[in-house]
């Protein structure tokens, strides 16, 4: 019998069913749901008397790492004793996840209190999802005189609407091929969009980059005198290794050097950090930011992560993982159990992934349990399996990723690897069907 709601959880699930309602948001419904430019978002925050003025930014775009080093980047802040505000997208199991001031995420009372007044409020135009959930975050951060507020870009960059802040910093992480339909089919098409975050004068840090995408990125900052380093030339990897970060995962190590880098910019811009601040920060990044998704480990014998990587590039990085995980497993079995162990793949996509490009990186000894998650963008699962099946994946469907884990769980042996994601809702399904 399901426990009755409160009232506050009730007017909070009022507020949260009105936001998603409002031209349904992009993660949840695809394409229809996408409305690039500036213009609203502009419009919308001199509604709310511009709070974004209000407060102190670092701006973080990229195809891939983006909320891994955001988390990063606002858990030093936060050790360095600045009331640190942190927005990412999307969430995984709470809409809250979104905004969060030292670590804390808003509390509800708070949603429905912006949501009522904007309900009450006589504004003509209707904000998407996304304008409205980053106005709230704004408009919260504001009030609570935050030092610094980390901001993850939701997808792009110069049509993005976070790019209304005049960030002290600029982030862009790395650059492949993901929302193509809108960003362009090439990557320097999409390193375009990525480096409309510049700001005339606003150092710049890139993670990640190489050949016509190094080139984009050196031809803006120059044409708007935004000053451009490059992490990837910077790599230490003695001193990325001696911050102790937890976050595994190879991809990881990529998003641990721009974080570093763009810390040492930081402090070049007279932030005060200090090197203790820096390794708590890295350190107890999960604990101090909340971050979940990022190579999670659910349990340790049989292996069992999540991970949020969903494109391309994010998925080669995981496998790459796994392939070397399995092979150290063997490696340390007994001669008499020198069976290769087996990844067991939970896995579901969103129907607008090219699952034709993605599906072949898959290995053909694994095992893979097809599943989907509960949002209208979801890939039927039928249609995911018949795809692994017609390249030779052995594939089996369920209906939420929670079954399909314990399906995989209960065939496993002690050294199998058992590997959810293929998407971010999956993964939020799972963890929110598990009560993790």
């Amino acid at each position: 019998m399901d426990t009755p709601l409160t009232e506050i959880d009730r007017r909070y699930k009022e507020a949260t069913d009105f936001l998603f309602a409002q031209l349904p948001m992009f993660s949840r419904v695809g394409a229809a749901a996408y409305k690039p430019g500036l213009d609203r978002s502009i419009a919308l925050a001199g509604f709310f008397g511009n709070p974004q003025e209000k407060f102190r930014s670092i701006h973080i775009a990229g195809t891939n790492g983006k909320g891994s080093t955001s988390s990063l980047i606002a858990a030093v802040l936060q050790s360095a004793g600045y009331k640190t505000a942190l927005y990412t997208s999307p969430h995984l199991v709470d809409f809250r996840e979104r905004m969060r001031i030292n670590g804390k995420m808003i509390p509800k009372e708070k949603v429905i209190e912006f949501v009522e007044r904007w309900k009450a409020s006589d504004y003509s135009d209707r904000p998407s999802f996304f304008e409205l959930t980053m106005m709230m975050a704004f408009d919260w951060f504001a009030a609570e005189n935050v030092d610094y507020a980390v901001i993850e870009v939701g997808m792009g960059g110069r049509l993005d609407s976070t790019n209304i802040i005049t960030p002290e910093l600029s982030v862009i992480t790395n650059i492949s091929f993901d929302h193509t339909q809108f960003l362009g089919d090439t990557l320097s098409k999409i390193a375009g969009e990525k480096a409309g975050i510049m700001k005339p004068g606003v150092p710049v840090v890139v993670g990640e980059a190489e050949g016509e995408v190094e080139q984009v990125f050196r031809r803006r900052s120059s044409e708007i005198g935004a000053p451009l380093r490059e992490a990837y030339r910077e790599i230490d990897s003695e001193a990325n290794e001696s911050l102790g970060c937890p976050l595994a995962g190879s991809y990881q190590q990529k998003n641990i050097n721009t974080a570093r880098v763009a810390i040492d910019e930081m402090r070049r811009l007279g932030i005060k950090i200090s090197d203790e601040d820096v390794a708590r920060g890295f350190r107890d990044v999960e604990e101090l930011t909340g971050l979940r998704g990022r190579w999670t480990v659910i349990r340790k014998r049989p292996l069992m992560v999540c991970d949020t990587g969903h494109n391309e590039a994010g998925l080669k990085y995981n496998l790459t993982q796994l392939e070397f995980l399995i092979e150290k497993n063997r490696s340390e079995l007994k001669a008499d159990q020198a069976t290769r162990p087996t990844i067991r793949f939970v896995i579901g996509f969103v129907a607008d992934k090219d699952v034709a490009h993605i599906l072949p990186m898959f290995p053909k000894d694994a095992v893979y349990y097809i599943t989907q998650a509960a949002i209208p963008r979801a890939m039927p699962a039928e249609e995911l399996r018949a795809s692994c099946e017609s390249l030779g994946l052995p594939a089996r469907c369920y209906l939420s990723p929670a079954m399909a884990a314990e399906a995989a769980l209960a065939e496993a042996s002690p050294d199998d690897i058992i590997y959810i994601g293929g998407s971010t809702f999956v993964v939020a399904d799972y963890l929110a069907e598990t009560g993790r």
